[in-house]
């Protein structure tokens, strides 16, 4: 799992170009780099295929095909990327004290993501603690869930007319429903919700529902923050949880986040950290009197 990732192709070739532009590894001969074959060589200096890899898959992240053009382009961006970054080399650029800052943060960023996925890796989910985690969940899930229909009106006298004329006919409630309701998410459905757990409702529409028989409306107007409904429950069931397969992708997740964050507060707890406060800013300077 990715916790860090970089945004843009631009930034990542940029981060990878600056960990390199302070020691170029001049006079490369192709395939004979620890950093795998040599792709490309720009004034002696190796563009590896690992790093076209790297950049490729982290592209990929964003939904960028890997294509066999979209790797070239990679590789000419790094060309171009590394003559401009040797130019301000040999400028010194790299030895001012903005620049020297960002690389620095550039690398200790590198480093601070190659230690999260290093402890991701050594540190995997066991299937205990997946359904154990499952389990406490599932413990936790129960209840019931409805499917409905309602009719949403503006006036208390408006909802007893509805509830009057579904008295008549309770048939009607789905045309009463287009006709009437001013739920516009609902309206052209003729009212119907769909399945719900009445806990996710506003309380007086869940509290409703719950005392509702299945086939009965509601014979009062339901008042809550957005008018007056009249309620129609159809059916309800008991909510299920999901299976472990169908959710383990989410639980493995949440519990690499949960390691994570453990091993980061021992980290924090371990290290000395002093704030000595950052200089305050500058006061702006007041507005310019308009002339008279």
């Amino acid at each position: 799992m990715n916790f860090i990732k970089s945004r843009t192709l631009v930034a990542s070739t940029a981060a990878l170009l600056a960990l390199g532009a302070c020691n170029p590894s001049k006079d490369v001969k192709p395939d004979q780099s620890s950093a795998g074959p040599v792709v490309a060589t720009v004034n002696g200096m190796a563009i590896n295929q690992r790093t076209v890899d790297m950049i490729a898959k982290q592209a990929g992240h964003s939904g960028r095909p890997d294509t066999p053009e979209s790797r070239a382009a990679i590789i000419e961006q790094l060309a171009l990327q590394m003559v401009i970054a040797e130019e301000a080399v040999k400028k010194g650029l790299d030895k001012t004290p903005e620049v020297a800052d960002q690389l620095d943060a550039i690398k200790k960023s590198v480093l601070a993501n190659a230690y999260v996925q290093d402890f991701i890796k050594n540190n995997p989910v066991s299937d205990d603690a997946l359904k154990a985690e499952y389990d406490r969940i599932k413990a936790s899930v129960g209840g019931t869930e409805y499917k409905a229909r309602h009719i949403l009106v503006e006036k208390e006298s408006e909802a007893k007319d509805v509830i009057a004329r579904l008295k008549k006919d309770p048939k009607a409630f789905t045309k009463l429903a287009m006709d009437r309701s001013k739920d516009p998410g609902s309206k052209a459905q003729g009212g119907e919700l769909g399945w719900f757990d009445p806990k996710r409702m506003v309380p007086e529409f869940g509290a409703a529902v719950s005392k509702l028989e299945k086939g009965k409306f509601t014979e009062t107007p339901v008042k809550t923050q957005f008018g007056y409904h009249v309620i129609l429950l159809e059916d309800s069931r008991a909510i299920e949880p999901p299976p472990l397969e169908q959710v383990k992708p989410q639980l493995t997740q949440q519990l690499q986040q949960q390691n994570w964050k453990k091993q980061m507060e021992a980290l924090k707890a371990a290290a000395k950290i002093e704030m000595v406060g950052a200089p305050a800013p500058a006061p702006s300077a007041p507005p310019s009197a308009a002339p008279k």
